[in-house]
């Protein structure tokens, strides 16, 4: 009987194909560059790839294949900034989630669930396919979802220990887990019970990015220095303290050779633009919304400093910001608020600043831009550390040997129960 059960091992681990669910809620893709990348990656390996996401920010086809993955997009009220927005939103991501989950079946059961987080509900969706078809699941923890509600709200809010329970729930259903970051991983292995073996961390690194793009020196509206900003616009992305440095940049030090160009959009978009002109920044400040791939090269070619203005809490201390790697891949320097994995990300890329303030974010900008060598040099490290140390190549063989391991774990599974997990 032993060796029986190990030959059925044996054979289910030889049928690499099989179908993956990917689910994230957050952001659409292709427009989420981690999910779409490890989408990339498993259809390279040769998995059968679908993703759910919301339909938002420009991406509302709600069913299409893209690169060989099929793409199923679900109606969501709008992206939140009130706790009872996040409870429509979520609410109506369930939903669609789980709809969208009943069509793409059609086509088949899927072998493995991978979950992207925030937020921790999708196992809710999960489950009932893991009870029906013993679908395996993977936890890719992008953030830690209940600091980020204590950072919006309160650790002493009742909702809190709800999405630690979420969190508790979705690690307990997982049979691997992935995460952004080395910090990520200990709070996991630390909350979830899990083993060292049992979390891996697959990083956020840029890939398929146009390194060769041409300047655009047309962004610089004529001034001589062009800093740039590219990402959310959201309540906690601390985009209204680079919008007020850049006002103290202008008005207070009277540096008027400085340009600034913020790329992106998000729910706090309209209110930072009204803030800018209040400020009279509209002729020192471009904020274009949401940008083409190609614009966004062109700008980080063209840019002479790179700000990540995310403020110094306990939720951000976890994150792995994808402007930080982004400024790297080009070989940008750039003025970091002082998170914990933005210097391990950056290195001597970056100068950081210790206090969430807007004078002081302003004056390390002043400080990079009057020291281009010292520019050049940052700029050099940042290249080189994202080459050697965080290159995407290595998260892509941690993210296929935490496959590999819900596979084995599908296939014990199988073998206990005396039968064959032949999907796998």
């Amino acid at each position: 009987m032993k060796d029986c059960a190990g030959e059925r091992v044996k054979t289910a681990e030889s049928n690499i194909m099989s179908r993956v669910l990917i689910l994230v809620e957050n952001l659409p893709v292709p427009l989420d560059r981690r999910v779409w990348q490890e989408a990339g990656a498993l259809r390279d390996a040769g998995y059968d790839v679908t993703v759910i996401c919301p339909r938002m920010r420009g991406w509302v086809q709600p069913e299409e294949v893209r690169e060989g993955i099929r793409i199923y997009r679900y109606w969501i009220p709008g992206e939140a900034g009130s706790l009872g927005g996040f409870f429509a939103e979520y609410a109506a991501a369930l939903v669609g989630s789980l709809w969208c989950s009943l069509k793409a079946r059609r086509d088949g059961d899927f072998e493995v669930i991978h979950l992207c987080n925030p937020p921790d509900i999708l196992f809710l969706v999960a489950l009932p396919w893991r009870l029906l078809t013993g679908s395996r699941v993977i936890f890719d923890v992008h953030d830690l979802w209940p600091e980020m509600f204590a950072a919006k709200f309160s650790r002493r809010n009742p909702i809190y220990w709800l999405t630690r329970l979420a969190e508790r729930a979705t690690l307990a259903l997982a049979d691997a887990v992935i995460a952004t970051n080395e910090s990520v991983r200990e709070v996991v292995m630390r909350r979830g019970r899990k083993r060292e073996e049992e979390v891996l961390v697959v990083r956020t690194a840029p890939n398929r990015m146009d390194l060769d793009a041409p300047e655009d020196l047309e962004l610089k509206k004529g001034r001589r220095y062009l800093v740039g900003y590219i990402g959310v616009m959201g309540d906690a992305d601390g985009v209204e303290f680079l919008i007020r440095a850049a006002h103290h940049l202008t008005k207070e030090l009277g540096r008027e050779d400085v340009q600034f160009l913020l790329m992106g959009t998000g729910p706090d978009f309209s209110r930072l633009q009204a803030l800018r002109d209040e400020l009279g920044l509209a002729d020192y400040v471009d904020m274009p919304g949401r940008v083409t791939d190609a614009f966004l090269f062109r700008a980080l070619r063209t840019i002479d400093l790179g700000v990540g203005c995310d403020p110094i809490n306990e939720y951000n201390h976890h994150c792995t910001m994808n402007k930080t790697l982004e400024y790297m891949a080009f070989g940008k320097a750039q003025v970091l608020f002082d998170l914990k994995e933005g210097r391990f990300s950056a290195g001597d890329a970056a100068l950081y600043v210790k206090e969430n303030d807007a004078a002081q974010l302003a004056e390390g900008m002043v400080e990079l831009l009057d020291d281009e060598p010292r520019r050049r040099e940052m700029g050099r490290i940042g290249q080189r550390r994202l080459a050697e140390q965080l290159g995407w190549e290595r998260s892509v063989a941690a993210l296929k040997t935490a496959y590999q391991r819900a596979r084995r774990s599908a296939v014990e599974a199988g073998a206990v129960e005396g039968e064959t997990a032949n999907s796998f």
